[in-house]
């Protein structure tokens, strides 16, 4: 037993484009490094990044805080808008649909050391990555307000829908 790897997983997936961290905890420090290394990595060119995420209490802008110094969070972070996954929702992020062709295809046997586990699971993000594999999403805004009509708010008939801003 080697103890146990958490997976940071960004996905472009209209391009069919992943990146993976394998890391050994999942605390602020490795998500404030992920998030660095997507906005002077990839995305260097960019201008904003929009980034779709779960609601753990290490992602967020506080974590960059944590870890860097306030200039360099600020510069980071002038590219980057979060957009969190509902609170019960979590498994409609197509992360999670990659983590599990990950565990599928190179997590579902025992492997030996941290470091081979991630060299297979680069070996597959290359190859995914190459082949342009795209998530083929299925779940549509009228079945989510179905499925999950729930965690909808209740809206009356003289209730109307909130403006949205341009950004959205």
């Amino acid at each position: 037993r080697n103890g146990r790897r958490d997976l940071f997983v960004a996905i472009e997936p209209l391009r069919g484009w992943r990146y993976v961290q394998v890391t050994e905890r999942r605390t602020a420090y490795e998500y404030a490094h992920f998030i660095k290394d997507l906005v002077d990595g990839e995305y260097a060119e960019a201008e904003e990044i929009q980034i779709a995420q779960d609601n753990l209490n290490t992602h967020g802008p506080a974590s960059l805080y944590k870890v860097f110094e306030p200039a360099e969070a600020r510069r980071i972070l002038r590219k980057v808008r979060f957009h969190y996954t509902p609170k019960h929702g979590s498994w409609l992020n197509m992360a999670e649909i990659e983590i599990g062709i990950i565990k599928r295809e190179c997590l579902n046997r025992r492997i030996g050391t941290a470091e081979y586990m991630a060299s297979e699971v680069a070996a597959l993000v290359e190859e995914r990555n190459r082949a342009g594999a795209k998530i083929k999403w299925q779940f549509s805004c009228e079945k989510a307000r179905t499925t999950l009509h729930r965690l909808y708010p209740k809206l009356t008939q003289t209730q109307e829908l909130p403006a949205l801003d341009d950004k959205t």
